[in-house]
């Protein structure tokens, strides 16, 4: 690696993880997520819900840069299929880590064949493997929080999301949250790791 060639792209900087990286972005209501929740007319009845806000810090997405993003997802539900991001894949076989900072969440990941997923509270680490597609589902009454960081390479495909779902759905099951594969059976947790 030329280091000439690396040094001077993005300067050191800090931010607190309980404060917005910058100015928030634009936030992705249901009116943005067509095609993803199951009961499609019941999102096109509350498009103007907020479902999630992406507040990306000031790191180029390019090769040996890593960007990182917090991102906060609303409770809430259409037809009981809680709140969820758009989910993606890399377009390079890059992996991803996330960081529960707030709230409760799941984050469910699709390799093509099979759903599996990681519970994620405030101070949980979940590993995303490279050709995994993902995305993260609020599973609580409180917004949840998370930190995402990637390789600046690893680029996002939001389509094949779309095209290829991802495997299960995450629904509200009473006082807690119920993950189904398409046949309605339940998908079991990723294993735990202990360090």
């Amino acid at each position: 690696m030329n280091r000439d060639h690396v040094l001077g792209r993005t300067r050191p900087f800090g931010i607190a993880l309980d404060t917005p990286v910058r100015k928030p972005a634009s936030p992705r209501r249901l009116a943005d997520l067509a095609g993803l929740f199951a009961d499609e007319e019941a999102r096109k009845a509350a498009a103007d819900r907020v479902v999630y806000r992406v507040d990306a810090a000031p790191v180029p997405e390019q090769q040996w840069e890593l960007p990182f993003s917090i991102t906060t997802v609303e409770p809430g539900d259409v037809s009981g299929e809680l709140f969820m991001t758009r989910g993606h894949v890399h377009e390079t076989p890059d992996g991803e880590m996330y960081y529960g900072l707030r709230g409760h969440g799941v984050l469910l990941l699709f390799d093509g064949t099979g759903a599996s997923w990681v519970e994620m509270r405030p101070g949980a680490a979940g590993y995303i493997p490279p050709g995994w597609a993902h995305r993260s589902v609020n599973v609580g009454i409180d917004p949840y929080r998370f930190l995402a960081a990637y390789p600046g390479s690893a680029g996002h495909d939001y389509d094949a999301v779309l095209r290829d779902g991802m495997g299960a759905r995450v629904f509200r099951d009473g006082g807690g949250f119920a993950v189904l594969d398409a046949g309605g059976n339940p998908v079991p947790e990723a294993p735990r790791h202990s360090l």
